[in-house]
């Protein structure tokens, strides 16, 4: 990721909100030793009942329909690509990789928290028996060596418009996934799935709460940020999701097909997230904007209705077609 030419006052206000940042991680991320952790909702290998719950949720898995393990998987691999989207966030103007303090001890907190998704996911869909596990493993690694590109660069106001977005549209997929796993009659499942939503809810929260204080001391210049991210239309960190033997993206396009199939996550979910965005930051109520801003103020408010209607033609998707190699 290449260094960007950043407006001055962008890096001030990093520096300023930086010195808050305990505050920050107090309010939105949970101590370590009263955290949930992944062994919390998995069977426990010492004890003797340890054999037959794992034959239980092999027996619940059964149930769970193919497109549903292909998003699940698809879900765990998108958290398991993790190391990439730390060395993302610590490469932003304005956060030093050197000191663990400030804004660097805030995304290696979060990172630790979020490590736990990809590891609770990883390991109940290996009891499952329904998962090629090498085949999976297989595309982690390619999304990990593939890296991504989200169009923010080094630019600390883009990155905290994206995260925001990011970890709206990942809270609403994992919450989906736990209601229809509840559907087809798998609790624990569920549980899993909803515990993670829950962290990604909370993580959404700070992130908004970052752009809101840049808003407060730098609004011309949040708002062309926030402006510039909605004209490129925000791509998911997993766009790269490819199988062994595919070009870059190429599982991806199906993948997406199948959430908006399942109505995991559809271009309805994408409209209905940059609308609460532009209502949580009250970008319509915002003054003292220099032109250049007032014009990306006017152009965000016809966002959403434009983008309603283009989600409403979209409709269903057809039957899935691809196999992903992943799923026995």
């Amino acid at each position: 990721m290449s260094s960007i030419k950043l407006n001055p006052s962008r890096l001030e206000v990093m520096n300023f909100l930086g010195q808050k940042i305990e505050d920050i991680i107090e309010e939105f991320l949970k101590k370590i030793d009263d955290n949930w952790q992944p062994s919390d909702f998995l069977p426990e290998s010492n004890k003797p009942e340890f054999t037959k719950e794992i034959l239980e949720i092999q027996a619940q898995c059964k149930e769970l329909p193919y497109e549903y393990m292909a998003i699940l998987v698809g879900d765990m691999i998108t958290e398991e690509a993790l190391p990439t989207y730390e060395s993302w966030l610590m490469d932003i103007e304005g956060i030093s990789k050197l000191e663990p303090k400030g804004w660097s001890k805030w995304m290696r907190m979060w990172t630790a928290e979020e490590n736990r998704h990809g590891d609770l996911l990883n390991k109940y869909i290996y009891l499952s028996g329904r998962v090629n596990m090498r085949q999976m493993e297989i595309s982690t690694q390619y999304l990990i060596a593939d890296g991504m590109d989200i169009g923010t660069a080094t630019d600390p106001y883009k990155n905290f418009v994206y995260t925001s977005f990011q970890e709206l549209a990942t809270n609403i997929s994992h919450r989906r996934t736990a209601t229809l796993a509840k559907k087809y009659g798998n609790e624990q499942l569920s549980k899993i799935c909803g515990v993670i939503a829950s962290d990604e809810l909370r993580h959404a929260k700070a992130y908004k709460s970052f752009v809101t204080k840049i808003f407060e001391v730098d609004p011309s210049e949040m708002m062309l940020a926030f402006e510039d991210m909605m004209r490129k239309k925000i791509v998911m960190p997993a766009h790269f999701l490819r199988q062994q033997g595919e070009k870059i993206s190429t599982s991806w396009s199906h993948f997406s097909d199948a959430a908006q199939r399942i109505g995991v996550y559809t271009s309805m979910d994408y409209t209905n997230i940059m609308e609460s965005l532009i209502e949580e930051w009250k970008i319509g109520d915002i003054t003292g904007l220099n032109s250049a801003a007032s014009k990306g103020r006017d152009y965000l408010m016809t966002l959403p209705e434009r983008f309603r209607k283009v989600a409403e033609r979209s409709g269903i998707k057809a039957p899935l077609e691809y196999r992903f190699n992943w799923i026995y």
